[in-house]
């Protein structure tokens, strides 16, 4: 245990002073250099909400439109995101300010009137990259002086109620104030963008005569110095309303360089209660370590010395506790096949979260790689199928199986057929809203060509190499006729003692949750995986110290039917993290919509389900190295 515990020492340190570093960024991504009067093309992403989250793209409202939309090339992770990054008529020149420059009028009519009410009522945000940057909107936290946070995009607008009047209207943002910062380099003027910030206002725009493109515009004039730094007079949306988009443009130099420039977005200013959560998690690990370490260290050290020095057969059959079970023990449960397919599949998540965790600490799964970490985790999970066969197999033979490839076959299908049934459903509900979120039939084919074409093959591979090896011996035999299983103490009920377990394993990873929660449904950026990765070290060995404990327990109360249980009992966190995830729907986000609802909860059903796979896999094969060790040390005649 001292070991483990210098392990998770070093980890702390090594991480944590790599969540620290400043400038730390995708490697292998190339920064931009501009000269003075360069363009700089300002692209447009989907619009989202909270409320509804389901995102749309940017021109299913009636903005203004460029000449031709040129949608950007997207990853797989993009578009399973629902990103829809295009062209936008908004174009500036590198450090070259402007000022109200009219973009285009839009008459509404009872249809786009309607739309952008619908949207503005469930408060969507519009989202824009410059440069691989997003927008965002400074905003001064009321309980913090001198402190700013930044908010992904802007609202396309407004509900307010005009004085002396009772009726709630509509205004949208039609003026926007880009500031732009950059980084200058004295020896070559160039210039590197390092910020990019809007403050959005609502302006119902006068001009003098007949609209053209050269009108002038008598509420913004860069002629006079006229600037809109308000929205006293807003721009109201009804029905015959005509909308005039303008923009201006800021260039700020700024100290900040580029490698250090998404330090502002991820800025961390609660660092205190990440640390709170790892030495929350820290403590169970050690209350958990201090109980293994007495049942291996003097109980079963004093048990194995005793039961090795007894006389005769006559004084075994009068000792009780776990020894008594050596000969039904090892005995198939039932299902072993289903068992095998389990625990297969357990290993290949853990395979796919341990290296996707690894990549993410090293920076290469950075927030400006968008699309990035959903991507990586989809190909990890295709190409650790080769160890989910070989682990399934070779546990299948461990348990006298015979049909290894049926076996296969189950493991390469069972589980991912169940969550791409489910994705598939929610996909459907997606598109019936005419949503940008909605898989296209070209990813769903994709997916599907990963799936049948790499991940079913590498199983049927890793199955044959496991199922090859020899299977390792039993450390007893296993009687012939099963032991009768006393009658158990209230406590050791199966249902109970199984969800006892899953506490622990869920107390430790509850508050990193917490956040992990808020980034996915309240699109926000997670980047502290060096705490993530120092919490995923601690769940493992949280889930494989309580299922051993509690097996331990349930083998001195001469109940052998260890095999599913231990699977369950740490896998049983899974429940907890679901009833979290209906606290926090409840408690955190304002989700109002049914459609919405069944969206948030059928992904955290699946979210949960890839959770028990997970942990179960852990606390098993905990468990059944446990068992080998204590029954592999008793002698028997």
């Amino acid at each position: 245990m001292a070991k483990v515990r210098i392990l998770i020492f070093t980890l702390v340190v090594f991480f944590s002073l790599n969540v620290h570093i400043h400038g730390f960024y995708l490697p292998g991504v190339a920064p931009q250099d501009f000269q003075m009067g360069d363009a700089l093309m300002v692209k447009v992403n989907k619009l989202t909400s909270t409320k509804t989250q389901l995102p749309y793209s940017y021109y299913s409202l009636p903005y203004c439109r460029p000449e031709h939309i040129v949608d950007s090339a997207e990853n797989l992770g993009e578009v399973l995101r629902g990103d829809r990054i295009e062209n936008s008529p908004f174009v500036f020149k590198m450090r070259e300010s402007q000022m109200c420059a009219a973009v285009c009028r839009v008459k509404l009519d009872k249809k786009t009137a309607k739309a952008f009410k619908e949207k503005i009522a469930d408060e969507y945000r519009v989202n824009m990259i410059l440069d691989n940057l997003p927008l965002v909107v400074p905003v001064q936290r009321p309980d913090q002086d001198n402190v700013v946070v930044y908010q992904h995009g802007f609202h396309v607008g407004l509900k307010g109620i005009f004085a002396g009047k009772k009726e709630e209207k509509y205004f949208i943002h039609n003026h926007l104030t880009f500031t732009v910062r950059y980084h200058r380099d004295i020896q070559t003027d160039s210039s590197r963008i390092v910020g990019f910030e809007v403050k959005p206002f609502s302006v119902k725009h006068e001009y003098e005569g007949q609209w053209n493109e050269k009108a002038r515009l008598t509420t913004c004039d860069p002629h006079t110095k006229r600037a809109v730094t308000n929205s006293e007079s807003p721009q109201e949306v009804e029905e015959g309303n005509e909308i005039i988009f303008t923009y201006d443009v800021d260039f700020q130099e700024s100290e900040v360089k580029w490698a250090s420039r998404w330090d502002t977005y991820l800025l961390m200013a609660d660092d205190q209660i990440h640390w709170f959560s790892i030495v929350n998690s820290m403590m169970i690990v050690l209350f958990l370590s201090g109980m293994v370490a007495m049942i291996m260290l003097r109980t079963l050290y004093r048990d194995i010395s005793n039961y090795n020095q007894l006389e005769s057969h006559e004084e075994a059959l009068e000792e009780t506790g776990w020894k008594l079970v050596h000969g039904d023990v090892f005995r198939p449960p039932t299902n072993p096949e289903l068992l095998c397919v389990y625990a297969g599949t357990g290993v290949q998540c853990f395979g796919m979260i341990l290296v996707t965790m690894i990549f993410a600490c090293l920076g290469f799964l950075s927030p400006s790689n968008r699309g990035g970490l959903m991507t990586a985790m989809l190909l990890l999970w295709v190409f650790m199928g080769l160890l989910a066969g070989y682990a399934s197999s070779r546990l299948y033979k461990t348990l006298r199986g015979t049909e290894w490839k049926r076996n296969a076959l189950k493991t390469a299908f069972m589980f991912p057929a169940t969550v791409f049934v489910a994705f598939f459903v929610l996909n459907a509900i997606i598109w019936g809203q005419k949503s940008s979120g909605a898989v296209p039939f070209g990813t769903m084919f994709a997916l599907v060509v990963l799936w049948f074409g790499i991940s079913v093959p590498l199983v049927f591979i890793g199955g044959y190499i496991g199922f090859r090896k020899p299977a390792p011996e039993d450390p007893v035999k296993t009687n012939k006729i099963p032991r009768q299983i006393p009658t158990q103490a209230w406590y050791m009920n199966p249902i109970f003692s199984i969800l006892i377990g899953g506490i622990l394993p869920f107390g430790a990873v509850f508050i990193e949750l917490f956040f992990i929660l808020t980034s996915i449904w309240l699109h926000q950026f997670y980047y502290i995986f060096g705490f993530l990765f120092i919490v995923f070290i601690i769940l493992i060995i949280t889930c494989a110290e309580i299922t051993v404990v509690l097996c331990y327990f349930q083998l001195c109360s001469e109940d052998y039917q260890w095999w599913w249980r231990s699977y369950l009992t740490s896998g049983s966190s899974a429940v907890y993290l679901f009833l979290y995830a209906v606290f926090y729907f409840y408690t955190k986000l304002e989700i109002t919509k049914l459609v919405s609802a069944v969206l948030y909860f059928g992904y955290m059903l699946i979210v949960s389900y890839v959770f028990f796979v997970f942990t179960g896999a852990i606390g098993f094969y905990a468990c059944f190295w446990f068992t080998r060790l204590i029954y592999s040390s008793v002698k028997i005649d």
